[in-house]
């Protein structure tokens, strides 16, 4: 009895064994390739031997291999053995490319459309993937306007070697010219205003009129998108193409369908936050043009009343519906308002160069304050004016706690190091060249780069036809890590005697300033300087009288300033709205001493407004008065205002209107002066923008004389281009009036260079 059960255990023993080995894979075998390796098959199955049989998994290694675009076909087989389960892959490669032949291409290089192709010579291909190469080149050429070209293809399979040899053939025909767009069925838009939102236009001379099928679909969706925001939400827009010898013909039908309005407006789900205050962020009211578009912006501008006060998980939901008796949309905003959110923490992301303490000291959203969302974008818009950054982001992520959020800032670093060099032609200073090096985000403290701590130093120089100007820069805009700034200024600059542009007499100037500033607040500055100034007259012309002969020889300038600046720009690079208003007061001599004892403030303020497609509407005033004391009898030629000109009253000479020389006929200033700027630019594209001005301006000889003649006055256009070595403005401006001396009124064109833009 036991030899029996020792034999019975035996035999179940060697049973179990072999029943697990014939469920377990013993060898993996691949046939029917040549071209592909081994290794390539192997990296795309996932079987491997010494695992246990799978299906699925056998199912989807299928799949892989026929995903790879190398095979016709491919199976799998399995045969059990006493060793385990051999599964063999069976494959059928596709045919490897031999031979590449384009037939038939003129307008475009053969080489062109070979390197527009994602197939090569050993490449596998069949009916599909040739297919798709047919629908690139045909692509290629209607992006040229052949949109009728026909593209087929030969493929030969050579069986013996499984390499196929295509030729593609291409049948050029002309281009498709668009002959006329017409709109038809239209009754409350006009037929003009839906042919501009079009990019799809009639041939003519400045307009090739080439139909692309992608453009003429994005046409039609243009003009349905703007029917639906003009209330016409049941509009249908059927196009109609007739193709004709000549070119094509289109016919857009258009049925407007009933134009919806809204109706009763009511507000659901306010709490916290006042109907008052809501009501005031929303533009839509009963009888407004209704649409989904308008709903949508109507809805964030409520919720960002909601944000501004911490309420970031607030929700609103505008529910519309169809009233019968007056048939317009009535809705219901659905408001639920969530709790206020607080700044857990502030990450900063991005900066490489920049140290964090100078992104931080620009924020005014601070860690466990309640979310502001005006602080937010007043952050976001001190960052931007740094001139640091080309991207500067916002966002949230959950903090540790429902009501706590994470401010995220993330920054892309902009290049703040600037060689620059270049020549140009002005008005004033005629031929002019320059170089300058300059970092915005300076850092003296870095020695390994000199760069991310947030101060500006430059080191500039140009010499003219004129003028010369060399000067070396500092500003720290934070000391003692405390919103005061220091900083100073050392330069040497003059002109040449010239006639021609107001300079009756040669200058030259070296000097210096010292300057300490502070932010009282994010609109408004101040600054105090000390300036020290040795000014050399010389080379005065022979007719000269003795007001201008006095000034002939060396004069130190001791001077203090005083500058507060109130500045509510967007952006002080290229502001759209906002309010710049600067005071500047100079007091030279006096508890100063010095040679020449004088006061003299200059005021500026500009308001600019914005317009249509970023265009601005900029109205700018400025004012100065001078005036001795002391035993100085006159202010220096050399500090008086000057007014004609590129940058004060365009189309008349520069500096010529004002008092002038009864014997040289040059330009003596005045102790006041008022200038009035009102321009219109308009952006064409990123770099290049049009203008449109009116000025008006005059000096006088004492401030006794402020408005008692007639100001000179201008009108004109011009163009602002943003170039590598700067921003050119080139100005074309007339006069209304007949200038100083002059007998008759002449346009005149104004250049300038500028290193701001």
């Amino acid at each position: 009895m036991r030899k029996l059960l020792i034999l019975f255990f035996s035999f179940l023993f060697i049973f179990s064994a072999y029943s697990a080995d014939s469920d377990t894979i013993a060898r993996v075998d691949i046939k029917g390739h040549s071209r592909v390796s081994d290794a390539t098959i192997i990296s795309k199955i996932k079987i491997r031997a010494g695992q246990p049989y799978n299906e699925n998994i056998v199912n989807e290694d299928i799949k892989n291999l026929y995903a790879t675009g190398f095979f016709e076909t491919a199976d799998a087989e399995k045969e059990k053995t006493p060793e385990g389960i051999i599964v063999t892959f069976k494959v059928k490669e596709k045919p490897a490319l031999s031979k590449l032949d384009i037939e038939g291409a003129h307008f475009i290089r053969k080489k062109k459309i070979e390197e527009a192709l994602d197939i090569k010579v050993g490449s596998f291909v069949d009916d599909y993937k040739l297919n798709e190469v047919a629908s690139k080149i045909k692509d290629l050429y209607a992006k040229k306007g052949f949109t009728q070209t026909k593209i087929t293809y030969n493929l030969n399979v050579i069986k013996d070697t499984n390499e196929a040899e295509v030729k593609f053939i291409i049948e050029e025909r002309g281009v498709l010219k668009v002959r006329r767009v017409k709109i038809q069925g239209n009754k409350t838009i006009p037929a003009g205003r839906i042919l501009k939102l079009m990019k799809t236009r009639s041939a003519w001379l400045f307009n090739a009129g080439l139909y692309k099928e992608e453009t003429f679909t994005d046409d039609i969706k243009r003009i349905t998108d703007f029917y639906h925001l003009e209330g016409f939400t049941d509009v249908k827009i059927e196009p109609d193409l007739n193709f004709e010898q000549k070119g094509l013909y289109i016919t857009i039908n258009i049925v407007e369908g009933k134009r919806y309005y809204l109706g009763v407006i009511q507000i659901e789900g306010y709490k916290d936050v006042s109907l008052d205050e809501i009501k005031k962020a929303m533009k839509l009211k009963t009888g407004s043009v209704y649409s989904d578009t308008a709903l949508y912006e109507e809805s964030s501008r409520m919720r960002s009343v909601y944000v501004d006060r911490g309420y970031i998980f607030a929700q609103i939901e505008p529910v519309s519906v169809l009233n019968p008796e007056t048939q317009k949309i009535d809705v219901t905003y659905k408001i639920v308002e969530n709790q206020i959110a607080y700044i857990e923490r502030i990450d900063i992301k991005g900066n490489i160069k920049t140290k964090d303490k100078v992104i931080r000291r620009e924020l005014r959203a601070y860690p466990e304050e309640r979310f502001d969302g005006k602080a937010v974008r007043k952050s976001k818009e001190k960052l931007e004016n740094l001139g640091f950054f080309e991207e500067v982001r916002f966002d949230t992520e959950p903090g540790t706690a429902p009501d706590k959020v994470n401010l995220i800032v993330d920054v892309k670093e902009a290049k703040t190091g600037h060689l620059s060099f270049g020549g140009g032609y002005s008005s004033i200073e005629e031929f002019v060249g320059f170089a300058e090096i300059r970092q915005t985000n300076f850092d003296f403290k870095n020695w390994s780069t000199f760069s991310g701590g947030g101060q500006d130093l430059s080191l500039y120089a140009s010499l003219g036809s004129l003028t010369s100007r060399y000067e070396l820069s500092f500003t720290n805009p934070w000391i003692f890590d405390r919103p005061y700034s220091f900083g100073f200024d050392a330069y040497k600059k003059g002109h040449k005697q010239d006639e021609d542009v107001g300079y009756g007499y040669s200058e030259d100037i070296t000097g210096g300033d010292i300057r300490l500033g502070k932010d009282f607040s994010d609109t408004l500055k101040g600054q105090a300087a000390y300036r020290y100034d040795r000014v050399k007259i010389s080379d005065m012309v022979d007719n000269a009288t003795s007001d201008l002969r006095d000034e002939l020889g060396v004069t130190n300038l001791s001077s203090g300033l005083f500058d507060l600046a109130y500045d509510t720009r967007d952006n002080v690079f290229s502001p759209l709205t906002g309010i710049f208003f600067t005071n500047n007061f100079q007091v030279t001599g006096g508890p100063f001493g010095g040679d020449k004892d004088f006061v003299k403030y200059t005021g500026r303020i500009s308001y600019y407004y914005p317009l249509i497609n970023k265009s601005v509407l900029e109205g700018r005033l400025r004012a100065g008065w001078a005036d001795p004391f002391s035993d100085t009898k006159k202010v220096p030629i050399y500090e008086r205002f000057f007014v004609g000109g590129a940058n004060t009253v365009r189309g008349y000479q520069e500096r010529k209107l004002g008092p002038v020389d009864p014997q040289t006929d040059d330009p003596l200033g005045g102790e006041s002066m008022f200038i009035a700027n009102l321009e219109y630019t308009y952006p064409l594209i990123d770099f290049l923008k049009v203008a449109t001005f009116f000025d008006a301006g005059n000096v006088w000889s004492k401030n006794s004389d402020f408005f008692k003649e007639k100001l000179f006055k201008s009108v004109g256009l011009g163009v602002r281009v943003k170039t590598p070595i700067g921003p050119v403005s080139v100005d074309y401006g007339w006069p209304l009036d007949l200038g100083p001396g002059e007998e008759k009124k002449e346009g005149r064109f104004h250049f300038n260079v500028s290193r701001g833009f």
